[in-house]
């Protein structure tokens, strides 16, 4: 038996639910030292990142975090303004933690003391 005519035109007609703004699959990750939480959201296409991460709602999972004031990233890439940046289908938004220390101070002090342990190995022997 084949196919009414009519139901063609219907079966091929655009859905209701293309009407509807599209939606993308995104995730939002935060991280400390002895614990790490990823997060998927579906949000609205044009989502910035700033908003993502306000939707995860890492906050509670996390007190004391700043989602205002963190800095921001996507896969490893810092993005200078979250809130400007719309997101992609599957990106990543990680929040980033303040340093708590200076690198470069780090790495300086590290090399100072390599240098002195040197300079008594020189004197010992």
């Amino acid at each position: 038996m084949l196919p009414i005519r009519w139901w063609k035109r219907f079966r091929s007609a655009p859905r209701s639910s293309t009407v509807v703004d599209k939606t993308i699959a995104v995730e939002v990750a935060y991280a400390l030292p002895q614990k790490q939480k990823i997060i998927g959201l579906v949000v609205p296409e044009g989502t910035s990142a700033l908003e993502a991460a306000r939707l995860s709602r890492m906050g509670e999972h996390f007190p004391g975090l700043d989602i205002e004031n963190s800095a921001m990233g996507i896969f490893g890439k810092t993005v200078p303004k979250p809130a400007e940046r719309q997101l992609k289908a599957g990106e990543r938004v990680e929040i980033y933690r303040a340093l708590i220390a200076d690198p470069k101070e780090v790495r300086k002090q590290r090399a100072a003391k390599a240098k002195e342990a040197k300079a008594e190995e020189a004197k010992q022997g």
